[in-house]
């Protein structure tokens, strides 16, 4: 039997700073820093593309955009908890072979809306046709996948936003796990999809995608437990307890702290280092919204002020020692950009420092003139 070696809570936090590109940027590509942190969650671009940034020993975000659009070495897709996701291209077939093998597809629709699987599979087939040569918009899509479909598809039976969306629609979340569906660039201020094969012609679902989008989680947020790895797939607790039982050979036990938590077998090697650094992560960063436990990242006041109803992402905070000690907003005028930081302790003149290498390093990245107040920031959380 394996040992079980115990750790503290600062050696889980100086391990996931570095190996996030948090301790120290990473000499890496934006492709690279996204693999690095298991995603960028992209529901707000801006901040994901300065989560890609933020982890980078240089880069810009013309450079994140160019990476994304022209180059494609970054694809912009459905990911982790239906949200989207900036994801490698090159890790593109065993994310898919992970998101496609996840159970319970479809059933957060009740019954009288929800597809049937012959449906589902059939509007993925056409969107999967539509799309191969093409950027739609989601009206564009409509009128493909009805042409080819019956009349069952275009049932509004999905409440959205005070109004109600046609039946196909379930199946885009299918689509973009099962590899036939991405987002292209935006024409206008409309959404487009197309199909990530127009760019990875041999793109195909990985059989073993679980296995590795498991080692991948751990490697970025581990040590971790089955019900954490759950939470940030929005997967049941049981399948992820499961799973890991049936990949037991592949994990070694770890006590972090008191709690009995899983990294990857062979990948057990901790640091005596103390955490350190102070960062601005945006909206959604992966490392606030993947690490756990939650009350020790979120200690204290930190809870209330940079969480929504228990979750974690809504609000861009300050990190500084790798725990969120604050929250922070930014404004922007031409090519000014104020940023406001409100820490919840006395910042220590070294910590002033390094935040304001932290606004300039922003100022870069967004090509703008920084100026930074510190003080108490009115700010909602992002829904």
């Amino acid at each position: 039997m394996r040992k079980v070696i115990r750790l503290t809570w600062n050696q889980v936090l100086s391990r996931r700073l570095a190996r996030h590109g948090l301790q120290s940027p990473l000499a890496a590509s934006p492709a690279d820093a996204t693999a690095a942190m298991c995603g960028a969650h992209a529901q707000v671009l801006t901040a994901a593309e300065w989560s890609v940034g933020l982890r980078l020993a240089h880069s810009s975000r013309a450079e994140v955009q160019r990476a994304l659009w022209e180059e494609h070495s970054l694809i912009k897709t459905i990911g982790p908890r239906g949200t989207v996701h900036l994801l490698p291209a090159k890790d593109l077939s065993w994310w898919t072979g992970a998101l496609s093998a996840l159970p319970n597809e479809g059933d957060q629709f009740a019954d009288g809306m929800r597809l049937t699987a012959p449906q589902r599979d059939e509007v993925v087939e056409v969107i999967a046709e539509a799309l191969l040569e093409a950027e739609l918009t989601v009206d564009e899509l409509h009128a493909a996948v009805l042409a080819r479909t019956g009349s069952w598809a275009a049932d509004l039976v999905i409440p959205a936003f005070q109004t109600y969306w046609p039946r196909w629609r379930q199946a885009i979340g299918s689509a973009a796990y099962r590899g036939v569906l991405c987002f292209g660039p935006n024409r206008g201020r409309n959404v487009t999809y197309t199909n990530p094969r127009r760019w990875l012609p041999k793109l195909k679902p990985a059989r073993a995608g679980l296995r590795l989008l498991l080692q991948q989680y751990l490697y970025a947020y581990g040590p971790a437990t089955p019900q954490h790895f759950a939470r940030w797939l929005a997967a049941p607790p049981r399948w992820a307890e499961e799973l890991f039982q049936i990949s037991k050979d592949d994990l070694q036990p770890v006590m972090m702290d008191d709690v009995l938590a899983w990294v990857s077998a062979g990948d057990a090697r901790f640091l005596d280092e103390k955490p350190r650094g102070v960062r601005l992560l945006p909206y959604f960063d992966a490392y606030a919204v993947g690490s756990h436990p939650r009350q020790w990242l979120f200690p204290g006041r930190a809870a209330e002020r940079a969480m929504a109803r228990g979750q974690a992402g809504n609000f861009p905070v300050l990190l500084i020692d790798g725990v969120v000690a604050g929250v922070w907003h930014q404004k922007h005028s031409g090519r000014n950009l104020h940023l406001s930081v409100e820490s919840l302790g006395k910042l220590t003149a070294a910590q002033k420092r390094e935040l304001e290498g932290q606004v300039a390093r922003l100022g870069e990245f967004m090509d703008a003139q920084t100026k930074l107040t510190v003080g108490k920031v009115s700010i909602d959380a992002h829904a």
